[in-house]
């Protein structure tokens, strides 16, 4: 690193107090934001949730060609980076060597970036689409070969390629200036070939400080949501009561689990749990496969694979769409949130990607997690497009509730009550790894960069995120918890234009590591 770059590291120190080291205003600002907003959704629940969803629904309405193009340009960008000889860069030079076994690395990342998602939307997505619940992708008649086509083609669409890029571009860029130009671990940091030294001062607070409500929200929403979700599920197995103590329970229970996973560290505590969830994964999905038939589940997979590829240039378009409705009620939703929830993945996976080459980090979070989606969503998607198509259980008569949809497949196989408890299993092992990872992500943001706080910090921010949803949960109920996910999605637009620049400075930043005068790594310093 020249003089020149030095000055980002040399800023002001952090401020230590009652055990904690945050960063200046980041950390002060970021927590006063968060108790106004829980304030204001406790006291004003349906004034929040309109207000905020005026916002969602504009940015999505207005914006929708943005988000589009953007979603786009983050797959091109990607692939291009593969290809260039830029690829070749490995984060944290030339002699740096990976801190993680390819398989941990890999679960690790999967289940920070959309594990949850996958147990509830592989089933419930795909029938959606095929029966009209909300619409069909590109006016795709329902209940017909062209409708199943294009559901699983649409479905993959939202889980493989674009989502993935969106995290990769977050990701890369991040590790890029921590561990080869020795900067702090932070989102200020990728902006540094734009910003110059403006990053240490109210730019780069901004950007950190839009990344911790992002996180913070995007996390409790997901908490919130989920365990009205788990509790349907064990309402469905064991007949337990769906009510709100049901839900407050497993948030409390689920809080807890989390809280030891952040006191034992990545190694001690995402690792293991990211672990035990691909093992979990692994072992539901082959007993699927093994009990549904066979042959038309893995011929499903080529299908939708054609489907896919069919279908990803139409789906891309933002121009003269026919299936408006579905297209600003799904895909346009979908991606401002996945952009909403960039700060938070993408930062977990750098954290964990130092010694990797550029091209081997780019194929590892883009092109492999589509190829295991794309077999997961052929298995559980296709199987539940089986039994609509063959008036098959409760499916045959479309979605009823979202959150049950794995366990009304799951009840058409045998030993359906082990593999429905599993799925839940799995679901609560999902949100620990990523309330877990994001505890960590919203520390090291606050911390100025620091991924050496105290482990008390990490625990401050683990509670919040339970105390959050919990506490939104008991107040305001689900219109409070609807005002946080709108709050979350609409903070995608103004992400879009920051990703966006993000690509130019990484661009610029890995040009000149490979074309310009050498530079050195060293320790980073907080901003």
């Amino acid at each position: 690193m020249d003089d020149h770059d030095s000055l980002l590291t040399s800023g002001q120190d952090n401020k230590q107090m009652m055990g904690m080291d945050f960063h200046l205003p980041v950390f002060p600002l970021s927590a006063a934001a968060i108790l106004a907003f829980l304030i204001y959704a406790l006291i004003y629940p349906d004034m929040a949730n309109a207000q905020l969803g005026l916002a969602k629904s504009w940015s999505i309405e207005h914006f929708d060609w943005l988000f589009m193009i953007s979603g786009n340009v983050f797959v091109i960008f990607c692939l291009v980076l593969i290809a260039l000889p830029v690829g070749r860069i490995r984060l944290g030079g030339p002699t740096a060597k990976p801190e993680y076994s390819r398989m941990s690395w890999f679960a690790m990342l999967f289940a920070a970036g959309m594990g949850i998602g996958l147990m509830f939307w592989s089933v419930a997505e795909p029938v959606a689409y095929y029966t009209d619940w909300y619409g069909t992708p590109l006016n795709a008649p329902a209940r017909t070969p062209e409708g199943a086509s294009a559901a699983m083609g649409a479905t993959m669409f939202h889980w493989g390629l674009h989502p993935w890029a969106i995290y990769a571009v977050v990701g890369l860029s991040l590790a890029f200036f921590a561990y080869n130009r020795g900067l702090p671990l932070t989102l200020r940091s990728a902006f540094y070939p734009i910003l110059g030294k403006y990053t240490r001062g109210w730019a780069g607070h901004i950007i950190d400080i839009l990344a911790v409500l992002a996180t913070v929200f995007g996390l409790a929403t997901s908490l919130g949501f989920g365990a009205s979700q788990a509790a349907g599920g064990l309402a469905y197995l064991f007949n337990v009561p769906n009510t709100l103590g049901t839900q407050l329970a497993i948030i409390i229970v689920v809080s807890v689990l989390t809280l030891i996973s952040v006191w034992r560290g990545i190694d001690g505590g995402v690792k293991l749990f990211s672990n035990i969830n691909m093992f979990i994964a692994a072992l539901l999905l082959v007993f699927v496969i093994a009990v549904a038939p066979t042959m038309t589940v893995l011929a499903g997979i080529g299908t939708t694979a054609m489907a896919y590829v069919t279908n990803i240039l139409p789906l891309s378009n933002w121009i003269g769409r026919d299936d408006a409705t579905w297209y600003h009620g799904w895909t346009i939703f979908y991606w401002a949130w996945w952009i909403s929830w960039s700060p938070f993945v993408g930062m977990f996976i750098a954290r964990v990607s130092k010694g990797r080459t550029v091209r081997e980090f780019l194929i590892a979070v883009l092109v492999i997690p589509t190829l295991v989606t794309l077999v997961w969503m052929s298995t559980f998607g296709g199987l539940a497009l089986y039994q609509v198509t063959n008036n098959i259980g409760k499916l045959a008569g479309g979605i009823d509730d979202v959150s049950l949809a794995m366990f009304h497949m799951l009840e058409q196989l045998p030993l359906s009550g082990v593999t429905s408890f599993l799925a839940i299993v799995l679901v609560l092992v999902f949100f620990i790894t990523s309330s877990d990872s994001g505890s960590l992500v919203i520390d090291n943001i606050t911390a100025g960069g620091k991924t050496d706080t105290p482990r008390g910090q990490r625990v401050f921010w683990a509670t919040m995120q339970g105390s959050i949803a919990g506490v939104l949960l008991y107040g305001g109920g689900t219109t409070a918890m609807s005002a946080l996910q709108a709050g979350a999605v609409a903070t995608g637009l103004p992400f879009t234009v920051v990703l966006l620049l993000m690509c130019a400075s990484l661009y610029m930043g890995l040009h000149r590591e490979l074309y310009g005068p050498k530079t050195s790594t060293r320790a980073a310093q907080p901003l």
